[in-house]
């Protein structure tokens, strides 16, 4: 059984007054402790499906499960114990008047879960980070070092799955592979299950087992990782795709 079964999932918003339908009827599945990448052009749907699996998107059709259990609305502490998201910004995501400490022992707090001091420390630890980075503000850390506080925060619960919204794509190109490189090595020592959005493909074929190429809302191929690496494209779409990033590697 899949730990994350998305079946025929919609979303619609209202933008002035006009429904918009921002996910299209999308199906797929994610195994435990596999990496599922969700790739394609900005405006694809690929990050309104993350917002979906955490109640934060109108859902208008279909059905989310996680462990073959439906999604309740509100999604509730439960919820947050077993699901985590990295999102794009982690500047953005970090609030800019609590320190490091504050940051990671606040869902600590939230959930009634002591020894605080140890698992703070040792989050720090897991992540690269010396400890005398707890009384730290957001504006003192570089952005790789932003970006490790949010993946250490989305640990604090140890959570089976990370949704990872572009999680390096505002991070210098020398930063890139390093958070990549952290979030490949606490899959492997977590057993973690990711579902990652990225425009990258070669950010994808890096960290994905599978890929889902999506196009205006729907989804247009799925394919392995293997498949990603001989570009052994059905579609025009993902053909265009590839050609682009492989582009923007030879630009780089």
């Amino acid at each position: 059984m899949a730990l994350i079964e998305i079946d025929t999932l919609s979303v619609t918003f209202t933008a002035k007054g006009r429904p918009v339908r921002a996910v299209k009827g999308v199906s797929l599945n994610v195994a435990q402790g596999e990496s599922y990448g969700l790739v394609g052009e900005s405006g694809s749907g690929k990050s309104t499906i993350l917002r979906a699996i955490c109640g934060l998107a109108p859902v208008s059709g279909g059905t989310i499960r996680i462990g073959g259990q439906p999604l309740p609305h509100p999604r509730g502490p439960a919820f947050s114990r077993q699901v985590q998201m990295v999102f794009q910004d982690p500047y953005a995501s970090l609030h800019p008047r609590h320190t490091i400490d504050r940051t990671l022992s606040e869902p600590l707090a939230i959930h009634g879960i002591g020894n605080t001091d140890q698992r703070v420390t040792q989050a720090l630890n897991d992540v690269g980070l010396p400890p005398n980075f707890r009384f730290r503000f957001p504006h003192q850390l570089s952005g790789g070092q932003r970006q490790r506080v949010a993946i250490a925060r989305a640990l604090m619960l140890e959570p089976s799955i990370l949704l990872l919204d572009e999680p390096t794509s505002a991070l210098d190109a020398s930063v890139q592979a390093e958070t990549l490189n952290l979030l490949n090595r606490l899959r492997a020592e977590r057993g973690l299950t990711f579902l990652m959005v990225s425009h990258d493909l070669a950010v994808i074929d890096h960290m994905c087992d599978r890929i889902l190429v999506m196009q205006h809302g729907q989804a247009v191929e799925e394919l392995p990782r293997e498949a990603l690496a001989r570009a052994e494209m059905k579609t025009d779409y993902a053909r265009s795709l590839f050609a682009a990033s492989a582009d923007r590697m030879l630009g780089a």
